[in-house]
């Protein structure tokens, strides 16, 4: 009895363990194919970074689960016929290539990461994501509140000449008292804003 009570309890950790690391996946894949965005402690973490190391914990419990499968039984553990080997490839493979995605677009782009001041009234945060790439400046402001996390953007806009409008000062920021906020962006006499498309800024 004591034997089949800690198989029984091997074979419920490897399930959890299974379960655990399929979920991390599903989330991994929302994350590095979506425009997610998160705020720790001031510093951003976009969504492909996010993806990618919850695709690495999923590895780690999964690589755990291979490693303490007990009989070849285990094989056909109610998890594994949940969710056939064959689709936590995909779910991997899906990952990998969205976090590879958004880092190779942030590396070529030169993505650059701001933190707006002032903060809202009510702790609404403007971030800014600004990239340029064969003369074309690109950018997107998001609304992030008290979670830190904003899944997608308010707004988005398209420079002339690599022109960056946040991080050469060329923008408006404001909120009112109901905590919505006010984002503009400007161009110069020889830099221009060839496309702007901002909604109020509101973490509502």
């Amino acid at each position: 009895m004591g034997a089949m009570h800690d198989r029984l309890g091997a074979v419920g950790q490897q399930v959890t363990c299974l379960r655990v690391a399929t979920v991390g996946l599903v989330l991994a894949v929302a994350a590095g194919w979506s425009n997610l965005l998160l705020v720790v402690m001031g510093h951003v973490v976009p969504g492909w970074a996010v993806g990618a190391g919850l695709c690495f914990v999923s590895l780690i419990l999964m690589t755990a689960h291979a490693v303490r499968r007990v009989s070849a039984d285990d094989m056909f553990l109610p998890g594994r016929r949940m969710l056939p080997g064959v689709a936590l490839a995909l779910l991997t493979a899906a990952a990998g290539l969205g976090s590879a995605g958004g880092a190779v677009s942030d590396l070529l782009g030169g993505a650059d990461y701001r933190v707006l001041e002032p903060v809202g009234p009510h702790g609404c945060t403007a971030v800014v994501r600004e990239t340029s790439f064969l003369k074309i400046s690109d950018g997107m402001v998001y609304a992030v509140g008290s979670t830190g996390v904003a899944w997608r953007e308010s707004g988005s806009w398209t420079a002339d000449d690599m022109h960056r409008p946040v991080a050469d000062g060329t923008y408006e920021l404001s909120w009112n008292g109901s905590g919505v906020g006010a984002f503009r962006v400007r161009g110069t006499a020889t830099d221009l804003i060839v496309f702007s498309d901002v909604d109020p800024l509101s973490c509502g």
